[in-house]
């Protein structure tokens, strides 16, 4: 694939991010924004840039990343998610790598809605006998 854009969704906890990867020297921008100043902490910048590190295509391609909803971490890791689809797309030969460190699950875990009655989703108000 020459040149074209290819673009996933990536979705974790209440986030989303739409990617856009194509061809370039490997330059992020999220939002409209760097890598660096989107993402200040190294450890999620590394998860973002996991995809890559895994297959070897550091540096190979340019992202742009729409993304929206959620903190830091879930977008971070719906970010990972949406740039291991895109790669899927661009080479299906990467599928067994980016499969085997776990990167094709959507990690379904979401918040437990709040139950009327009660102060939480589990949490209960203190019982009274009398």
């Amino acid at each position: 694939m020459s040149q074209e854009v290819v673009n996933a969704v990536g979705r974790r906890k209440s986030a989303v991010a739409r990617v856009y990867l194509k061809a370039g020297s490997g330059e992020i921008t999220i939002n409209g924004r760097s890598l660096e100043t989107y993402i200040p902490l190294d450890i999620l910048q590394f998860v973002v840039n996991q995809p890559f590190i895994v297959t070897k295509n550091e540096g190979k391609f340019d992202v742009k990343i729409n993304v929206n909803g959620g903190g830091i971490k879930g977008q971070a890791e719906a970010i990972r998610l949406g740039i291991s689809r895109a790669l899927l797309l661009v080479d299906a030969e990467l599928r067994s790598e980016l499969k085997k460190a776990g990167f094709l699950t959507r990690d379904a875990r979401v918040v437990e809605r709040k139950k009327p009655g009660q102060p939480g989703a589990r949490k209960r108000f203190q019982f009274s006998k009398r």
